[in-house]
């Protein structure tokens, strides 16, 4: 084996673990259950203007004030009406030496799965001018695919400045 495999091998194994799998829109996807900090139904999001529009608000969670943002809009995904399968998971992410809770709603949470290293590969390459940075990997799990979120990677720099500033000023 080359250097080059044996980073290969040792990254997928440094990503087997235990995900929290959801859906978003028609696609499944997997965040690390290290990140998640609990699972709420959905409530009533105070809404903040001006923000980006996948930013639904911020909530009250016993007494801290979290910003929610909805990862289909996120995505790119068509907006849809909330069900009673939707759900708030709130994350704990770290960006530039900060933790941060937020919520992300999601259409449904699915399961915790214990995914193993050779069930992962690399996100794929589009080309220039598609970022993948926000994918740690896919895991092929019995006949569908699961992409597994880098969630401290889902908003860029300055939509997380962005994301602070709203759970500030509420």
């Amino acid at each position: 084996m080359n250097e080059q495999t044996n980073a290969k091998v040792s990254n997928d194994h440094s990503l087997a673990g235990k995900y929290l799998t959801f859906v978003a829109g028609d696609e499944e996807y997997g965040i690390g259950i290290l990140k998640v900090q609990e699972i709420i139904g959905i409530m009533k999001v105070t809404r903040v203007p001006r923000v980006s529009s996948f930013i639904r608000g911020v909530i009250n969670l016993r007494g801290k004030v979290i910003p929610i943002i909805d990862l289909r809009l996120r995505f790119d995904l068509p907006a849809q009406v909330d069900s009673e399968r939707t759900c708030i998971v709130v994350v704990q992410i770290r960006r530039d030496n900060e933790e941060v809770t937020m919520g992300i709603v999601v259409d449904e949470v699915r399961e915790v799965m214990d995914i193993a290293a050779d069930a992962i590969e690399p996100p794929p390459r589009f080309g220039n001018g598609v970022s993948t940075a926000f994918l740690l990997g896919m895991a092929k799990v019995g006949d569908k695919v699961i992409e597994l979120l880098d969630i401290d990677r889902v908003l860029s720099q300055e939509e997380m400045g962005a994301l602070q500033e709203v759970s500030s000023e509420s």
